[in-house]
């Protein structure tokens, strides 16, 4: 049997259900593996052996159920949890408890998974990068803001991460480190309790190392029943969207994105190019609006009290944009955003899903940047729900991810038509 950190977290319970693993063993092979591991790439910001030693003998016991009994998860470290500290990313913040859990965490914990421990975040969920390195390469950034909770799942120390997404910081760094990422349709999972960093944008994010493990967490965090995850069985309608970005997209990713639209045409989808209106491609500046007041409102304690323990990065960037902006500038860029919202009908009038690339390429070399959110700057702000799958590999035998995006609410076909394109490719 293979070790069971290497297990899906579906594959695992699976194993648990049928008498062959018992959660104790499967908590011991993830913190077995962290011990080894995190000294290297420094995912976690805390864990909690002993609580998640104790949760798992409750399960083993039958006194801890739930569809989600005995599955290991983390959580990044700007999700509250009563028991572990939340830090946020910040030195401000350092150390300190919450009293309760945020509801993304409750949730998880009233179905039976089990947290192992808190990863690392940039700061405030922002730009500033922590210590994390990419698993796949140490010499690499494992992208952000969700680093650490990418990384976790990419070394096989969690099967699920928990991220978050204001810009980008589920889809990019799931991409550079060669893992699936998900998030859902916006205002689907509710956030009490996760730190606000623009709250038109925030979304909870999923990492994990296969589909079924995302459909398996976002059915709890829906309280829905859990079910088996099942490919769609017919061939999506497949819009290729280039978007004005596909210049700046490393050579190799382009063609293999244009190889995988080949390939998903001769396997049965209809495969059509999709262009986005002229004008999209200013929603990144009004989504840089937006996010920036929102944000700059959201930390006006910190600003005020802890000026010269934020990081100049973060003052003289979002920060500092947040502060300049009127609120009749972020009103007109919030306007200019419901207005596009508004042609996706069209967008989508003729095919299921979009695909195009969730991040520019492989991995950047380097730890002192996340590397380019411009894509998610560009699809975040339509709220349409997103899926990045570790579909290609670059020329320094990095992975490269292919992003499927679906219209609002179509969020369940869109995960079985991402499995679809899996199975092609």
């Amino acid at each position: 049997m293979p070790a069971p950190h290497t297990l899906t977290a579906t594959a695992a319970l699976a194993r648990i259900e049928a008498g062959e693993l018992t959660a104790r063993k499967l908590v011991e092979s993830c913190l077995e593996r962290i011990a080894d591991l995190d000294g290297d790439f420094q995912a976690f910001v805390h864990v909690e052996p002993a609580s998640a030693l104790r949760a798992a003998a409750d399960v083993d016991g039958g006194r801890r159920t739930g569809d989600l009994a005995g599955a290991p998860f983390v959580a990044k470290d700007i999700i509250d949890t009563h028991d572990m500290p939340t830090g946020y990313g910040s030195p401000i913040h350092t150390g300190a408890r919450p009293f309760v859990d945020a509801a993304p965490v409750a949730l998880a914990r009233a179905a039976g998974a089990i947290l192992l421990g808190k990863t690392v975040t940039t700061e405030f969920a922002n730009l500033t990068p922590g210590p994390t390195r990419n698993p796949l390469s140490d010499d690499r950034t494992p992208g952000g803001s969700s680093s650490g909770s990418a990384a976790a799942v990419a070394a096989g120390m969690a099967p699920v991460a928990y991220g978050t997404q204001t810009t980008q910081s589920t889809i990019r760094p799931a991409a550079f480190c060669g893992v699936y990422g998900y998030c859902p349709t916006q205002g689907d999972f509710r956030l009490a309790g996760v730190r606000e960093a623009a709250g038109s944008f925030d979304r909870l994010g999923l990492i994990a190392r296969g589909l079924e493990d995302i459909d398996l967490f976002r059915n709890m965090l829906l309280r829905r029943p859990r079910r088996p995850f099942r490919p769609a069985d017919a061939p999506p309608r497949i819009g290729f969207c280039r978007t004005h970005l596909w210049p700046s997209f490393e050579p190799a990713l382009r063609d293999a994105l244009e190889d995988a639209a080949k390939r998903l045409a001769a396997a049965g989808a209809t495969v059509v190019d999709v262009e986005l209106p002229p004008d999209f491609a200013d929603l990144a500046e009004a989504h840089k609006w937006v996010s920036a007041y929102e944000f700059a409102q959201n930390f006006a304690f910190e600003i005020d009290r802890h000026w010269d323990e934020i990081s100049p990065q973060l003052r003289e960037g979002r920060i500092a944009a947040g502060l300049s902006c009127s609120f009749e500038r972020y009103r007109d860029a919030q306007a200019s955003l419901a207005a596009a919202r508004a042609r996706l009908p069209e967008i989508f009038a003729n095919v299921d899903l979009l695909m195009t690339a969730s991040a520019p390429g492989e991995a950047p070399v380097g730890l002192a940047s996340t590397g380019s959110a411009a894509i998610g700057a560009l699809f975040t702000p339509l709220y349409l729900p997103c899926v990045s799958l570790p579909a290609f590999k670059g020329p320094a035998a990095m992975p490269m991810g292919l992003q499927a995006l679906a219209p609002m609410c179509a969020d369940e076909t869109l995960l079985a038509q991402a499995g679809w394109i899996e199975a092609k490719l």
